[in-house]
Parts: structure tokens; C-alpha cells; sequence
């Protein structure tokens, strides 16, 4: 079993479409893949979350577990303290992870914000969920200026924590890039110290389910998010 942290340089970068494109390359590989959003903001009970959206792209197959949902658009701790609800705790968190992956051939957690916004109690973060579970995690950046420091900090953020990071993804690739962005297409892995492993078109979650499950074979495979290095992590074990 192999679970996967996709984090971001920061909200609003893409995190969930990159979610459910992974998930969706993974289920055509033949894998059992569920996701795991261990804190929802900013969406009130009974509407529909991010997971929802996952369900939408990647299709019913894909199994998805939202742990605590807090009605304010702000990071989980404190949008969980100004509305009364219990906050996570990262044994919690941990411990619903390990139990999805020991059905599941990958299981994918998506975070909240960027890799140090705090989940839950005593201030965690997706950098201490991976770390607790001995996961890799995946960077989702912005394509513009900005993006070189956000992704080079976020990594070593991970590393910091002691958490391997496989590469980045470009959340949202705009269709007319400008300078920065082309610029930016080469000079990432460089200075992030990680390789670039896809990049999500803008307005890719807007699409049909069954034009993101084509565009998601491209989009990832095409920048050897199979067959590496990322590989060992999308192939069933034993």
C-alpha cells in the first residue's frame, strides 16, 4: 500500500484538480485509489467539498473520506476554534489514513492552504501528517512570478520535516503563457531541487469527466509522473 501528501506553495494553486488527475491515472493504471481531505473550509454542512469535485473528475470509483468541516474560508485550526467544532488531531488523522491505504493500493491526502498552514491541535501540518506516515508528497505550484521562491520554500519545508518530496506540478497552466511562466517551466526543478512532473491546464476542472480522465494520462504521464519517478508509488503491492 502507498500513500501520497499533495500540498501547495499556497490556496487556491490547483491542489484539488491535481488530486483527482493523479487519482485518475492511478485508477486507469488498475490501482484501488482513495483520497483523504483531512479538513474542509469554507464550505457549509451538506454542500458539496472538494472530495465531491474529486468524485466529479475522477469518477464514483475512487473512494473519499473528509474527516472535520468548518464553515469559514480560513485554516483549519482556526476556522475550527471560531466555530465551536472540535478540532483534528494528528494521531486522528494518521490513524484514518493508515486505515483507507490497508484497503487501497494509494491513498492520497490533500491538504488545506500551503504545506505550514495548521490542520488541527497543538498547530500540524500536511508536512507532519507525512511525516508521521513516512509519505512522500507532492508539491502543486502556481505557473507566474513568485512561484521559484514559494516552491523552493515549501520544499524545504518538507525536507525540513523529514519528508521526501517527489516533484511539483503546475496547478493551473495558463493557455497563453507570458515570459515569467515559460521562464518559470524550466527554471523549477532547478531551483525547487525536485522535478517537474506535470502541469494541470487552467480550467481543467471545469471539463467533462471524460475529457479530464484523457487530458489526465497527458498532462502527468507525459512528464513522467509514470513511469518515474513516481512509479513505486502507483504500483500495486502485495
Amino acid at each position: 500500500m502507498s500513500v501520497l501528501c499533495i500540498t501547495g506553495t499556497s490556496t487556491d494553486v490547483g491542489k484539488t484538480v491535481t488530486t483527482a488527475a493523479v487519482a485518475t491515472v492511478a485508477a486507469a493504471a488498475g490501482l484501488r485509489v482513495a483520497v483523504c481531505k483531512p479538513a474542509q473550509t469554507g464550505v457549509a454542512d451538506g454542500e458539496p467539498g472538494d472530495l465531491a469535485e474529486i468524485t466529479r473528475l475522477a469518477g464514483p470509483d475512487i473512494d473519499t473520506l473528509e474527516l472535520a468541516r468548518y464553515p469559514e474560508p480560513l485554516a483549519p485550526d482556526t476556522a475550527a476554534r471560531r466555530s465551536g467544532r472540535p478540532l483534528l488531531s494528528l494521531l486522528d488523522v494518521v490513524a484514518a489514513v493508515r486505515e483507507l491505504d490497508a484497503t487501497h493500493d494509494l491513498t492520497l491526502v490533500e491538504g488545506a492552504g500551503g504545506v505550514l498552514v495548521r490542520i488541527g491541535a497543538d498547530g500540524f501540518t500536511i508536512a507532519d501528517v507525512a511525516a508521521a506516515l513516512d509519505a512522500p508528497a507532492l508539491v502543486v505550484a502556481a505557473a507566474g512570478l513568485g512561484t521559484l521562491n514559494h516552491s523552493a520554500l515549501t520544499v524545504a519545508a518538507l525536507r525540513s520535516a523529514g519528508v521526501r518530496c517527489v516533484g511539483t506540478v503546475i496547478g493551473s497552466w495558463p493557455a497563453a503563457p507570458d515570459l515569467a511562466q515559460q521562464c518559470n517551466l524550466e527554471d523549477l526543478p532547478d531551483v525547487a531541487g525536485v522535478p517537474l512532473l506535470g502541469r494541470i491546464p487552467e480550467g481543467s476542472g471545469s471539463v467533462a469527466p471524460e475529457e479530464f480522465g484523457a487530458g489526465a494520462q497527458e498532462w502527468l504521464a507525459a512528464c513522467r509522473l509514470l513511469p518515474e519517478p513516481v512509479d513505486p508509488l502507483l504500483r500495486p503491492r502485495g
